[in-house]
């Protein structure tokens, strides 16, 4: 960090909105007060391109003349699942198993956030990965860009294999160090 860390607060809120075209959203602080900025390239340095709409989200936030900032994304949490019909391939007893579910280093082909899906190359397999857009949401992100490092827990679906479980490349690498330390 820098010499202006005692700038610098931590702060919890949710994600109000972020527009991966745009470069930026804002967060909402669950202690009130003016909405925080959130950068494109805070984000990235957090290891992901984009976050979903009412994620829960930790950052370091620093007062400017423009505003209040954020300057380092600590952690986010996917937003609570609402309820509705779930994928055809995934129900809710298979949460379990999906924790089990090893992590497949992946590269996103292409996604279309407007036509709800898109597909990843899993390094080592010829067959692509189908990404739906409600994983990807149940996985804290909004949109994935071409060329993308993610994580991926994979399952056979009933067209094929396809994304149950979406990490971003850095926080995969941060559990798996962490639970190989736990070990």
């Amino acid at each position: 960090m820098t010499d202006t860390d005692e700038d610098q607060a931590r702060v919890e809120g949710r994600v109000k909105w972020f527009d991966p075209s745009k470069g930026f959203g804002f967060i909402v602080s669950d202690t009130g007060g003016p909405d925080i900025l959130l950068h494109a390239n805070v984000l990235r340095n957090f290891g992901q391109s984009s976050v979903a709409d009412g994620a829960r989200i930790t950052v370091l936030m620093q007062m400017t003349q423009r505003g209040a900032q954020a300057v380092e994304v600590v952690e986010i949490v996917p937003p609570v699942q609402e309820t509705g019909t779930p994928l055809e391939d995934l129900v809710e007893g298979d949460l379990a198993e999906l924790a089990l579910l090893p992590m497949s280093p992946a590269r996103v082909k292409w996604f279309d956030k407007a036509k709800g899906f898109g597909f990843a190359n899993v390094f080592g397999k010829p067959e692509d990965v189908f990404i739906h857009v409600e994983v990807l949401r149940r996985s804290g992100f909004a949109d994935l860009a071409p060329g993308e490092a993610v994580c991926l827990k994979v399952i056979d679906g009933k067209r094929g294999r396809m994304a149950a479980q979406v990490l971003s490349w850095e926080t995969a690498m941060r559990a798996q160090g962490e639970s190989a330390r736990a070990s």
